[in-house]
């Protein structure tokens, strides 16, 4: 077959991957959610317990769907407020698989989070996770530039070293803060703040200096459109903002949710700092205990025209909505929820 650019470039990007991800400074990147609203135990472990019954988050992303699958992510979490003891417990896991699958994380943490009044209607909530790591790789299903062939596609056996071991498993450490009140809310987590060591290839090498910090700095409001008498149709707008570092990678997401009664439309910018990364359009629907929503990240980047975009879905299930009296939260988390 006649390798064009397009076929390489999908070829070429579990090599791409395996280098980010195991070899010496360079370290794969944490997967970011565009709905970060959907699964907030994911961006810091203070929002564990925003509600007072269980609530259940189930996010899926596809990211550059057309290149290869090149990252695919599944996440989950479930936490609850216990009002007498002012905290919130939560767990999370994650999967997130890169190259169609070849290289892959998996992610189990258990949050907690305390909750201190600082003044009428004002507060603020620090909280801790820990957790298990386990990072893999499918070493027999990557193709080496020693395997190309410009005519015949990839041919032969690569003469590249297996790796001693093609899995590991890992302790990690975050903690963050809230502060909030009814209208607007600030927030800071620092992620992987042992810095675990998650390379496959160079263990114990001195290049090795562990997996990086990341620093989620985050911000929003709630403006209350039209409140009414029936719950169910209150309005709101809520402007929000997260600047996500991890080592030289930044990026900044910013923009705005429409709540319309039951439904919410959103449109946010994410700026990488290096270039320009996307526009994200969200809409979706919130009806009893279920909230669901749909979002489309519109690259417009240099990959643009070989990434189809991204795909993300987000599920929300709070059992505090099921209750025969419902809860009137005096707060501004009615996104988060």
């Amino acid at each position: 077959m006649n390798m064009n650019r397009s076929s390489l470039f999908t070829l070429l990007i579990p090599v791409l991957i395996l280098l980010m991800s195991s070899v010496g400074r360079l370290k794969a990147q944490d997967p970011v959610f565009s709905q970060f609203y959907a699964s907030p135990l994911h961006l810091n472990p203070a929002f564990a317990g925003t509600t007072h019954a269980p609530k259940v988050t189930f996010t899926y992303r596809n990211q550059w769907s057309s290149i290869f699958n090149a990252y695919v992510t599944y996440g989950a979490s479930f936490d609850k407020y216990f009002g007498k003891a002012r905290s919130g417990v939560g767990i999370t896991a994650l999967v997130d698989q890169a190259g169609d699958g070849i290289y892959n994380t998996s992610r189990f943490n258990a949050s907690y989070a305390y909750q201190l009044p600082l003044g009428e209607s004002f507060y603020l909530k620090g909280g801790v996770q820990a957790g298990i790591y386990q990072v893999s790789l499918d070493w027999d299903r990557l193709v080496f530039l020693d395997q190309l062939d410009p005519i015949e596609g990839p041919i032969g056996v690569t003469e590249e070293t297996r790796p001693a071991q093609l899995s590991k498993t890992y302790f990690d450490v975050s903690a963050g803060f809230l502060v909030y009140g009814e209208i607007f809310y600030a927030g800071l987590a620092t992620h992987h703040i042992n810095t675990p060591d998650e390379s496959l290839l160079l263990s114990n090498d001195a290049l090795v200096d562990g997996l990086p910090m990341r620093f989620d700095l985050h911000a929003g409001a709630q403006i209350s459109l039209n409140r009414g008498n029936n719950p169910k149709m209150r309005s709101f707008i809520s402007p929000n903002i997260l600047y996500s570092q991890q080592r030289n990678f930044r990026q900044i997401n910013a923009g705005a949710q429409l709540g319309l009664g039951p439904i919410f439309l959103g449109t946010w910018y994410r700026y990488a700092f290096s270039n320009a990364d996307a526009a994200i359009f969200s809409v979706g629907v919130k009806q009893g205990i279920f909230k669901i929503g749909y979002s489309y990240d519109l690259t417009v980047s240099g990959l643009s025209s070989e990434s189809n975009g991204s795909h993300e879905i987000g599920l929300i299930l709070n059992f505090d909505e099921g209750r025969k009296k419902r809860i009137d939260y005096n707060d501004c988390f009615e996104l988060f929820r």
